[in-house]
């Protein structure tokens, strides 16, 4: 107690939940996680605003704590493959795949990483995935650089030092090699999370009729000029706090009407850019839970 006053208990970064975060903190980590301010910049904002370093420090990922489905789930198989990719950053490309148990063939979702690189979050997503009957693949577009090095900070100056159309043709040789897959069905679907939801756009405009669905989270938008060669149903899942992201939806939208491909949009109130990913306080359990049901019917929908 000081001058007559309770002490304010100390904040524990490990037990926030979104409700005891700052919007501003919130704000200020989706500039660093998309690489417009760096980490010393962000603490140093953060520190700025009273436990705002106790808050940045909460945003950091807990990847251990957060899977969902162990490695070595009975339901599943999980394996490393390298596979071509020409036109790419190195040639060849390598990814985690995750299949169902029994041989198939199965319906193939692609799922794409963050700006970071393949981390544990997104290899959880495959195996949810393959659980659910998917064989899934999520590629690592930092593989040519050595792959995802053990943590976002290191992972997100990776990926931006990479030339972006070759990263993206990494992509898309992906979903080739997925959809051409020895136990795949041909149906191809994807799914993608903040860069990789906006790849999953604009794989949609260049694989066409190639591909059936696409689910992306919090992705930019491709250019309208574009939109009419999606041939694709698509799930769009937004936050209700993404400015920059929720500011290209009206013309986004436009163009789909007017190219008339089949779409859902939801927007999910109270969220934050991330909410699905649930490493970080970012998580909106029942945000993410919801969405993640309708993408496992809409895949399962346009897949079958």
């Amino acid at each position: 107690m000081a001058d007559g006053l309770p002490e304010l208990p100390a904040l524990d970064p490990a037990r926030m939940t979104q409700a005891d975060i700052d919007q501003r903190i919130f704000d200020l980590y989706d500039e660093y996680c998309h690489g417009r301010i760096d980490r010393r910049s962000f603490l140093q904002a953060a520190g700025a605003i009273a436990g705002g370093l106790a808050m940045a420090e909460a945003l950091m990922p807990r990847y251990a704590e957060a899977q969902t489905i162990s490695f070595t789930d009975p339901r599943m198989v999980g394996r490393y493959v390298t596979y071509p990719s020409p036109g790419g950053t190195s040639g060849t490309m390598r990814g985690y795949l995750a299949q169902p148990s029994g041989n198939g063939p199965f319906p193939a979702v692609l799922v794409i990483h963050e700006n970071r690189g393949l981390n544990p979050y997104v290899e959880d997503v495959a195996r949810r995935l393959a659980v659910e009957g998917f064989l899934a693949l999520a590629p690592d577009g930092l593989a040519p650089l050595g792959g995802y090095p053990g943590n976002d900070d290191e992972g997100r100056e990776m990926q931006a030092r990479l030339e972006q159309p070759k990263l993206r043709t990494d992509m898309l040789n992906s979903a080739r090699f997925l959809k051409a897959h020895a136990r795949s069905t041909g149906k191809l679907g994807a799914t993608g999370f903040c860069w990789g939801g906006g790849t999953v756009n604009w794989l949609a405009t260049e694989l066409g009729a190639d591909m059936q669905a696409g689910v992306p989270f919090y992705g930019a938008a491709p250019p309208a000029s574009a939109v009419p060669n999606i041939k694709a149903a698509l799930l769009i899942h937004y936050a209700a706090n993404d400015p920059r992201i929720n500011g290209m939806w009206p013309g986004f939208e436009a163009a789909l009407k007017a190219a008339h491909v089949r779409y859902e949009m939801y927007e999910y109130p109270g969220t934050q850019h991330g909410f699905h990913n649930n490493s970080t306080p970012r998580y909106e359990a029942a945000a993410a839970e919801l969405a993640w049901t309708r993408t496992l019917a809409f895949f399962r929908q346009t897949l079958a």
